[in-house]
């Protein structure tokens, strides 16, 4: 069972070239007619984003803090049945977990996983230190699950002086080089990368990338070490609708509410949900019929002003809202809840009112990191005492003190945080829901139970 060809891109550390070096490899197994499925390591979703853009290849998130290793197999295998292969993007440096440890990171992924690792390592301004570094790697842990590397910022004439050089003295397969391709580089911004469906021309610079590794990139013996991957074992838990008839989800996605775990929605799926997408930004209004509402995380004060202009639709929120429409907002979300929103100028453009606060801009990330967060009270998604894992990432605060939930990071700091009701459950904390399925649950239920109303 669980026959799964895979492998993981990781890397010494942090800007290494993992996510051009993932887009490239994606790009050229396609090409191939190959049929790869990605996935990324840790919280991130703006690199799924950029996966899913390479001609619409599926990304999903593997993460050890959010999940236990059964659940990250389940979700690995469960993903991987009809792809011919798994390409995960590592986070950060290989070994690089929560609180200076190894919790969570690349490699207890890999290892949990029983995936093979290719390192990327950068050459620029080095040559045979690479090899001191790549065999500081394959000792730190046993086992490493090293299988081989790729070197970035690196030019033919340097891979071809190097190569055998460097797999006499690391007894690792060195699987090619990627140079430097200005012409393909993408932006970054104050939550990491710019969205993909803000890049011009992003098809046409994947597709370059694509050309290169298969130029520079030794794809076979990669295929032949992701052949080579330990059966996978693990499976997910069972999940089977829990209503009776399909309750109504409107979703916002558009370029300003964008970050959603994907299985996030595939779970609401299974529990017996239909997701209903739509734009705050350009639809004037809610889908009709709908029975609850998911305004997930995004850039939203990039596009405050044209929110803001989006009258009909800020009145058609607050009114829905107000009347008890079961509603969960996340980050961005949650601050277009608020009355006024700054943009990434300063400037205060108002916003549905649901709450009485303002989100505002700040000069550094604010309450970064995984949390726990931990009901104080019974609210739409849970009983009080009830947990669910879950990540802040964000620049903008607010006005507003949330109350309803404790947020408790891996070292003990705490803070309270989450405005929340029998109808709504809105603050920065982005969930996870197979961290603890009941959440999705409750907010399915309470969907269906809201359709038995006649309302909306």
């Amino acid at each position: 069972m669980g026959k799964i060809s895979r492998f993981m891109i990781a890397a010494p550390n942090s800007g290494a070239g993992k996510t051009t070096i993932t887009l490239a490899l994606l790009s050229a197994l396609q090409k191939r007619g190959s049929t790869p499925v990605a996935f990324k390591c840790g919280p991130d979703y703006i690199d799924p984003m950029f996966h899913r853009a390479v001609l619409g290849i599926p990304s999903y998130n593997l993460d050890l803090f959010f999940s236990d290793e059964k659940i990250v197999c389940g979700l690995l295998r469960e993903h991987s049945n009809t792809s011919s292969v798994a390409v995960i993007e590592g986070v950060m440096g290989y070994y690089d977990g929560i609180s200076g440890n190894t919790k969570a990171s690349s490699y207890e992924v890999a290892k949990a996983t029983e995936t093979p690792v290719i390192l990327v390592v950068s050459a620029k301004g080095a040559s045979l230190s690479m090899a001191a570094v790549i065999n500081g790697f394959k000792a730190f842990r046993k086992p490493n699950l090293i299988a081989g590397v790729i070197l970035n910022d690196c030019s033919e004439a340097l891979y071809k002086m190097l190569r055998v050089s460097l797999e006499t003295e690391t007894g690792l397969k060195q699987l090619g080089y990627f140079p430097r391709l200005k012409e393909c580089s993408i932006e970054s911004r104050h939550l990491g990368l710019v969205t993909a469906a803000e890049i011009d021309g992003l098809r046409q610079k994947i597709e370059l990338l694509g050309v290169q590794a298969e130029k520079s990139i030794d794809i076979d013996a990669l295929l032949n070490i992701a052949g080579a991957a330990q059966i996978l074992t693990g499976k997910l838990p069972a999940v089977n609708p829990i209503v009776k008839t399909k309750p109504r989800i409107a979703i916002a996605q558009d370029d300003a509410f964008c970050f959603y775990y994907a299985d996030n929605l595939a779970l609401l799926e299974r529990l017996g949900a239909e997701l209903v997408p739509f734009s705050p930004l350009s639809d004037n209004a809610l889908p009709e019929s709908i029975n609850a509402l998911y305004l997930g995380g995004g850039y939203p004060e990039l596009y405050a002003a044209a929110l803001s202009a989006n009258a009909t639709m800020l009145e058609n929120l607050r009114t829905a809202i107000n009347n008890g429409l079961p509603t969960l907002a996340e980050c961005g979300g949650f601050l277009y809840l608020h009355e006024t929103l700054e943009d990434d100028q300063g400037i205060a453009h108002s916003m549905t009112g649901v709450f009485q606060g303002h989100g505002f801009k700040t000069s550094r990330l604010q309450r970064f990191g995984y949390i726990s967060l931990i009901a104080k009270q019974d609210t739409l998604l849970c009983s009080s005492g009830d947990s669910i894992p879950a990540h802040e990432f964000h620049y903008w605060d607010t006005t507003l003190t949330g109350g309803n939930c404790t947020a408790r990071k891996p070292d003990g700091r705490e803070w309270t945080c989450v405005t929340a009701n029998q109808t709504i459950f809105a603050g920065f904390p982005h969930l996870y829901f197979y961290g603890n399925p009941s959440f999705a649950a409750r907010f399915v239920q309470a969907a269906a139970a809201y359709k038995g109303q006649g309302n909306i």
